[in-house]
């Protein structure tokens, strides 16, 4: 770098960390302790957007934040939808593609679950369960991950429309489900349990009978851990199959997130209270990340990405799912990560065909995590993506598509000569191969 642009980036720098402190003082004033974090976490994120800042002006990237928006074709895809209701009350939204093409009901079989070949490759377990019945459809179920939403699984979704059954869910507070029950009424934070009740109560509802493929990413996938934590009954009689994205079944509490060990334990010490003051002033700090958009983006795509040629359309559509999740939810589900430990539960999937995949470079669910996992498993597939961060799937949608599509084959949901495709389209072109 030379002289003159080296100067060039320091001035960047310097402007942004004062914009920065500008806006955190505002907070300060409002929000104490909450202003003075948001100030550390905004500097912190200035050299981050600063070299970008030298080239693309404010106006220029707000105004390709909008095109993006009106064109992007990501996060279209719906179904047939369905309400389910957690044990609180909270209603939980849902979503059912058919194997037909076509969209579900939200019961039962809802398809014919795709050819005479899938349902000749069920397993012992299967027949079992249902008998000399003909078997109701394999359904595979996605839960998505924290301050995300079902659309995070665009490109799976895209692909497997057609092959097999599918259901796609909102967890509480998040996407079209509706605000937790126990958390509004008695201001109590989530926990991990309490989600795997949900997608008990969204199988219940989307899928009562039939064999279950369960993939779950990040909190998605602890939300299946504690699913098999508190019905292993159900574990044992009707999933068929588990994937766990980039996810983690304990000791959230150790990672640093690529920071410096002194900078992670103090915000370990602060961040609780922080969390706490800006979720009781929502509206004030949700104004506060409008002004500062551009240093969140850059904060999103750090944390969500490793690879450096990430499609601007997809950068977007994290970006866009992670703004929506409003600050006071944020902070409701922040202390069940340190509480998660659901090691003990991997056990009830040791007899189960089991993908485990992460980004070598994720920074919130390190792959060394979903190594453990499997180590437990020791007949999971492991897979590691070299060149990917948290949002595996929506960085390299192709390799993960093709590592859930030979687990459906295992789990005998769909034949072998099935073929999936239309990662990058919002129209399907899967079919039976």
């Amino acid at each position: 770098m030379s002289e003159s642009n080296a100067e060039a980036v320091a001035s960047a720098v310097a402007s942004a960390t004062e914009a920065a402190a500008d806006v955190a003082g505002g907070w300060r004033r409002a929000t104490g302790i909450a202003g003075v974090a948001i100030g550390v976490v905004a500097a912190g994120a200035a050299a981050g957007v600063a070299i970008e800042r030298l080239t693309v002006g404010r106006g220029m990237r707000q105004k390709a934040r909008l095109a993006l928006d009106s064109a992007g074709p990501y996060g279209g895809l719906r179904g047939t939808p369905g309400t389910a209701y957690a044990d609180d009350g909270t209603e939980l939204y849902y979503e059912v593609d058919d194997a037909d093409g076509g969209g579900g009901g939200g019961g039962g079989q809802g398809g014919d679950g795709g050819d005479t070949a899938a349902r000749t490759a069920l397993t012992g377990r299967r027949r079992r369960l249902f008998g000399r019945r003909a078997p109701a459809p394999v359904t595979v179920v996605f839960s998505h991950g924290y301050c995300l939403n079902q659309d995070s699984w665009h490109f799976q979704r895209a692909a497997l429309r057609g092959v097999v059954r599918t259901v796609h869910w909102d967890q509480r507070s998040h996407g079209r489900s509706g605000r937790g029950v126990t958390q509004v009424r008695d201001g109590s934070p989530v926990t991990i349990g309490e989600l795997g009740r949900d997608l008990k109560a969204v199988i219940d509802a989307a899928a009562p009978e039939g064999p279950i493929v369960l993939v779950g990413h990040s909190m998605g996938g602890m939300t299946v851990m504690a699913l098999a934590d508190a019905f292993p009954e159900l574990v044992r009689e009707r999933i068929v199959g588990v994937a766990l994205v980039g996810t983690s079944s304990g000791r959230l509490g150790e990672v640093n997130f690529g920071l410096p060990v002194a900078g992670v334990n103090a915000v370990r010490r602060v961040l609780p209270g922080v969390l706490k003051a800006l979720g009781q002033r929502a509206e004030l700090v949700e104004k506060g990340r409008r002004a500062t958009a551009d240093l969140f983006a850059g904060i999103i795509k750090r944390y969500s990405f490793a690879s450096r040629d990430v499609d601007p359309a997809v950068a977007r559509f994290a970006e866009r799912m992670i703004e929506s999740t409003p600050i006071d939810v944020v902070a409701e589900y922040y202390p069940a990560f340190n509480d998660h430990d659901k090691t003990d539960a991997l056990a009830e999937f040791a007899d189960l065909p089991v993908l485990v995949l992460a980004g070598v470079r994720d920074l919130v669910t390190p792959s060394e995590h979903s190594e453990e996992i499997a180590g437990l498993l020791p007949d999971a597939e492991l897979v590691l993506v070299p060149d990917a961060g948290h949002l595996v799937m929506l960085e390299h949608p192709e390799l993960v598509t093709d590592r859930l599509a030979d687990l459906l084959v295992r789990a005998g949901a769909v034949p072998a000569a099935t073929t999936v495709g239309g990662y990058g389209s919002t129209s399907s072109s899967a079919g039976p191969g």
